[in-house]
């Protein structure tokens, strides 16, 4: 066992062995080499000699621990269940394999068993704990019963009786106990009963969250349509903290409810359960002063009654009667809220809310007036005035912020932007000095002026201003130099390096990203987008990697997260676990992540290293089998990672997300459909007898053909759907989600060139079935398919010519496009020779066949079916395509070589000594970048060209 702990497996063997010479029937020592043997790789091994010992039903503590191990290890948890379901019938009374039992029921989510595991173990040893766990198995049945009815009617009320038993014996003990019994009654939607029991008795032993109790109460009033009480209690709690927003939102909501329903206090009793309730204007208006003025006197400054008074005049506005109720001028209210928190980071977020407040009219005047209380140093003329501190310096960055947000910056003309850009970066190097003590980790206090810079590029950029972006990439490198942990930074350089067509650099920045768990779904489709469609192909591997190995493991981790939910009566987690389980197996980026790398394994693999048949066996493909979850798509991505203080009019709104949800589900569907079309190829091999109809409907393979068939149909809707989405033109934010390839994938033909290469293989499948006789006619399409193939492909590698990198007036200009046609040209002649050695495989025996005939009759002349020579000046041409295509990626290695960036005399006279060691840098990763992808596109070409020569029947 030590030997396993240290990872030396071999040695673990050994020591095994020999126990086992000695004590041939030692079950632990067979368990402990079967781990050795599954970690050094010999799974099948492993696996008999543990259903050797399994099948003797050992009760021994140490094989069972041992077996667990090795079965968790294979990923075959249901064998766990089995182990110890024997185990159990043999010591009947042990509550350690009950309970083992129980958990082992819980990682292959078997409820109903869990339920009665949980009871045998109460009968057993009657703990509270045992009981729950039977009662919380009972709302898992509920929640995954695919019939709502029955979790209504059965389930749940059976889960009550239940809990109900205990309270009436007294026997609640823990505070997860009363949580389990809410749980139950708020999904019955008894919401009076749950409110009861929350206010209750049992309600008293709710301690562990602060304001646990008086959050679930205010939950069920809402749920009840309580308001006078929402209203009572929201008000009760702002008494005893003013700074808390979430009641502040409860008791505006309520007053405004109260006012519609023309509540009034009844004149006998009490206004409510919770006490005094407010259902007037004049006594939130009223309240509100009360908070402020009283926050006047607290020891530290509380932001919340003055938010909460610019919300009070938001909602009054929103109903059309702002002026009766003198709350002050929002404009004037902002001000003060500047000078009091105008030095804290979140005064920008915090006004950002209510900015519409203001008309667009008085945007300069505000900003006016906040500059003017900045204590900045006195300024000589055309100087620029600095802060002296970080306090001044932090309000002048809420400023800047604010100014960017109401479009101030977004009104200028390009000379006032670039000398806004200048003054920022001017501010942004000065600020650097308050943070010489900051640790690596730490941000710059002026970083968002450096960001902010950058911003004002973007806008210049995309007015065509083309060196705009490298000042881009020059300013965020030189950044992320002072501030190497500056998220901000590396996501903006990860998004320019890849519209410029360059993701070399990308993977360093995203891998000191340092994306943990989750991240992997919500900021993964960063670096899948664009690491295989720019040609890293390497690098697109890895990052498929990365994020498959997230998802999968997710499916072990929530199993064990669940299992500690039980044994700590953190119950109402557990839902939660499972509903965080399905999101990210119905992820979007899940689905496209397994679809890409399928193709890309295929792409740089099949019938290179491995036959393709074999590829596709190996990653257990079938064209009959689609496993995305399409009606249940979730699409996890993070799009707002990247900080943006746009005015709502150029920001990304809630019609992009869906936009772009709608563009990547087509395209995830065009490339799903293609890669269960490539997956049918090798399915169609040689098992025909030749006009017989009969035989081969039995044989099942005509059904084979049919399925691709359906698929090729299936693929022509995908396509045409495409089609008609990108007639929108739709233009995503600059910092929005990035569009897919799908646009690129119509305009260059990569699409006719993939549908007709499958269309092609239902022909020659004909002329399989039909024989070479009277098969002229479909000799002449396929012979006419052929010739259009070679035209198609030809036309798609003109796309691919021009300058990958050009310099125009002194500035360098990216042709990405033409990168991304390169990477698609090798994926289409890929399919197009996978296609191609199917015809080679139908062709080949009939050659045969016929050179028999031609020896038997002694005759010289029998003519050879024009099939022949089509396909072998099809291969001949595609060879000869292909080689010029490689002697032009040859000669694009050699042209960006030879570009001497150094030489660039980058006119902006504007650029600073310092800034210029950046931009070296960055033209010089730029150039790195499209010079490897060229390389990677040329040698994977290599290969391939060597499979077309091949292919000489």
């Amino acid at each position: 066992a030590d030997y396993l702990d240290n990872g030396n497996n071999k040695m673990a063997i050994q020591q095994a062995d020999k126990l086992l010479k000695k004590h041939k029937d030692l079950h632990c020592a067979k368990v402990l080499k079967a781990i050795g043997l599954q970690r050094t790789g010999k799974q099948d091994e492993a696996y008999a000699l543990a259903q050797e010992v399994a099948a003797l039903e050992p009760t021994d503590d140490n094989s069972l621990q041992a077996l667990t191990i090795l079965y968790r290890e294979m990923h075959r948890p249901e064998l766990v269940t089995k182990l110890y379901e024997a185990a159990v019938k043999k010591v009947p009374n042990s509550e350690e394999y009950h309970s083992h039992l129980f958990m082992a029921y819980a990682r292959v989510g078997e409820y109903k068993k869990m339920q009665q595991a949980g009871m045998a173990l109460y009968k057993i040893v009657p703990k509270n704990p045992y009981y729950f766990w039977s009662v919380m198995s009972l709302i898992m049945q509920s929640i995954s019963a695919q019939d709502e009815n029955l979790s209504k009617t059965m389930f749940l009320p059976l889960a009550e009786r239940m809990v109900e038993k205990m309270v009436k014996e007294d026997k609640i003990e823990a505070e997860a106990e009363v949580e389990l019994y809410y749980m139950i009654l708020e999904r019955l939607e008894k919401y009076k009963e749950a409110l009861d029991v929350v206010r209750g008795k049992l309600g008293e032993k709710l301690t562990s969250e602060l304001q646990s109790r008086e959050n679930k109460c205010m939950a069920m009033y809402k749920k009840l349509h309580r308001w006078p009480e929402c209203n009572a209690l929201a008000r009760r709690l702002l008494l005893k903290n003013s700074d808390d927003w979430q009641f502040y939102i409860t008791y505006f909501d309520s007053v405004f409810q109260l006012i519609d329903e023309s509540w009034t206090p009844p004149a006998e009793e009490e206004n409510s359960l919770e006490g005094e309730v407010h259902c007037s204007i004049e006594q939130a208006v009223n309240f509100i002063e009360e908070r402020i003025a009283e926050e006047s006197k607290s020891s530290r400054p509380l932001r919340g009654p003055y938010l909460a008074k610019l919300e009070l005049i938001r909602r009054l506005r929103h109903r059309g009667c702002n002026d009766e109720y003198k709350l002050g001028d929002p404009e004037e209210l902002m001000f003060q809220y500047f000078k009091k928190f105008g030095d804290k980071p979140c005064c920008f977020t915090d006004l950002k809310v209510f900015v519409d407040l203001l008309p667009p009219s008085q945007y300069t005047k505000f900003i006016r007036q906040l500059l003017d209380v900045i204590p900045l140093a006195v300024a000589a003329e055309n100087e620029v005035a600095l802060p002296g501190d970080i306090k001044a310096l932090q309000q002048h960055l809420c400023v800047v912020q604010l100014s960017r947000l109401l479009g101030i910056y977004h009104a200028m003309e390009k000379k006032q932007k670039l000398a806004v850009v200048r003054e920022l970066m001017l501010r942004y190097r000065h600020g650097l000095e308050f943070g010489k003590s900051c640790l690596k980790t730490e941000l710059q206090f002026s970083d968002y002026y450096c960001l902010l810079a950058v911003h004002l590029l973007l806008d210049l950029w995309l007015e065509g201003e083309e060196a705009a972006v490298w000042q881009c990439l020059t300013l965020l490198e030189e950044g992320l130099s002072h501030s190497p942990s500056n998220a901000q930074f590396k996501l903006l350089l990860i998004r320019i390096y890849c519209r410029l067509g360059a993701f070399e650099p990308v993977s360093e920045l995203y891998s000191s990203l340092d994306a943990k768990h989750i991240q992997h779904d919500t900021i993964g489709y960063l670096l899948t987008r664009y690491a295989g469609s720019l040609g890293h192909y390497a690098a697109a591997s890895q990052s498929c990697n990365f994020a498959l190995r997230f998802f999968h493991s997710n499916q072990k981790d929530t199993s064990e997260y669940i299992i500690q939910a039980y044994k700590y009566g953190a119950f109402e987690k557990i839902p939660e676990f499972i509903a965080f389980r399905n999101r990210l197996n119905s992820s979007l980026h899940f689905a496209q992540v397994r679809t890409e790398r399928m193709l890309l394994d295929l792409l740089l693999e099949a019938n290179i290293s491995t036959s393709l048949e074999e590829s596709i066996k190996s990653m257990s493909l079938s064209p009959e089998e689609d496993d995305i979850p399409w009606k249940d798509l979730r699409d996890n991505r993070d799009l707002t990672v990247l900080f943006s203080w746009d005015p709502k009019d150029r920001d990304i709104s809630e019609e992009h997300r869906k936009l772009s949800l709608e563009e990547e589900t087509l395209w995830l569907r065009i490339r799903s459909l293609t890669l269960r079309l490539v997956s049918g190829l090798p399915t169609l091999g040689h098992t025909i007898q030749p006009k017989n109809s009969e035989k081969t409907a039995e044989n099942g393979v005509s059904t084979k053909i049919d399925t691709i068939r359906a698929l090729l149909q299936q693929l022509e809707a995908a396509v045409d759907s495409g089609k008609k989405f990108l007639e929108q033109k739709i233009q995503y934010p600059v910092l929005g989600p990035p569009p897919t390839r799908m646009a690129g994938f119509f305009s260059n033909g990569s699409c006719q060139c993939q549908t007709s290469l499958f269309y092609l293989v239902s022909d020659i499948y004909e002329l399989d079935t039909n024989g070479l006789e009277d098969s002229a006619e479909i000799q002449e399409r396929i012979g006419n398919s052929f010739k259009s193939l070679v035209e198609r492909l030809t036309d798609l590698f003109n796309k691919c010519k021009g300058d990958l990198i050009e310099v125009r007036d002194g500035t360098l200009k990216t042709h990405p496009n033409l990168l991304e046609n390169l990477v698609f040209f090798v994926e289409t002649i890929s399919i197009a020779l996978w296609v191609s050695s199917y015809c080679d495989s139908v062709l080949r025996p009939f050659k045969s066949n016929l050179q028999k005939k031609k020896k038997k009759k002694k005759e010289s002349s029998v003519a050879m079916p024009p099939v022949f020579t089509h396909f072998l000046d099809y291969v001949t041409e595609l060879q000869t395509l292909t080689s010029n295509v490689i002697d032009h990626i040859k000669g694009l290695e050699i042209i960006l070589t030879a570009l001497k960036l150094e030489e660039l005399s980058l006119k902006d006279t504007l650029l600073l000594q310092e800034e210029k060691k950046f931009t070296k840098t960055v033209q010089g990763k730029v150039q790195s970048s499209y010079h490897h992808s060229v390389q990677e596109i040329g040698e994977l070409l290599k290969k391939r060209l060597d499979t077309i020569k091949k292919l000489k029947i």
